[in-house]
């Protein structure tokens, strides 16, 4: 028993005297002075076959500075938001449900693909309802149809990571007014890529 307590003991010191001296060694380095009488050589704008050439100021061993300037590549962000083209975006629901309706898997799948040829894309799920009901209620039905739009896609491949689901409830319609018109365009959920 006392062994065994020696030795523990003895590995927690070994364990602090190994943090003080890598902590010592992490102070010590951060304390080094730079030297700043270093000489600073600007070679940036240099044309090829001037005074930097292979016998210039340069050195004898020095490549020439070519003037040409370098555009980075750049990717706008407008088109990485934009939707796989000539694709619905909407999905539609029936009254009173969050169940993906067979006729929207092609436009579910489209998406799938889009998404899974570039892992970057990201694309938020707006869930929506009609004007009937409570605003919790709504809020709740809405979310569980992004949900359901969410699994969908994630049984076709889609990360987690590229979805997210968020609802709206009846706060913001398609098309305003009463009837089933309008109503059956307010219980969707729209697929916004960002």
């Amino acid at each position: 028993m006392q062994t065994s307590i020696r030795t523990l003991w003895q590995r927690r010191a070994a364990r602090g005297v190994a943090t003080l001296l890598a902590a010592s060694v992490l102070v010590g380095c951060s304390s080094v002075k730079l030297d700043e009488s270093a000489p600073v050589t600007d070679r940036a704008a240099t044309p090829v076959g001037g005074a930097a050439g292979a016998g210039g100021a340069g050195g004898a061993g020095a490549a020439p500075v070519d003037n040409r300037t370098v555009v980075p590549v750049q990717t706008e962000q407008a088109q990485l938001a934009q939707p796989p083209a000539n694709v619905e975006r909407i999905i539609y629901f029936d009254f009173d449900s969050y169940t993906v309706k067979p006729e929207f898997m092609p436009t579910l799948e489209a998406h799938a693909r889009f998404l899974n040829a570039d892992r970057q894309r990201r694309v938020v799920l707006e869930g929506h309802t009609d004007e009937r009901g409570g605003r919790e209620y709504n809020l709740a039905l809405g979310q569980k149809r992004a949900d359901a739009v969410r699994r969908a896609l994630a049984l076709l491949g889609v990360q987690d990571s590229q979805m997210e689901s968020v609802s709206f409830g009846k706060e913001k319609p398609a098309v305003q007014g009463s009837g089933e018109e309008a109503w059956s365009r307010n219980r969707r959920v729209e697929l916004s890529y960002r």
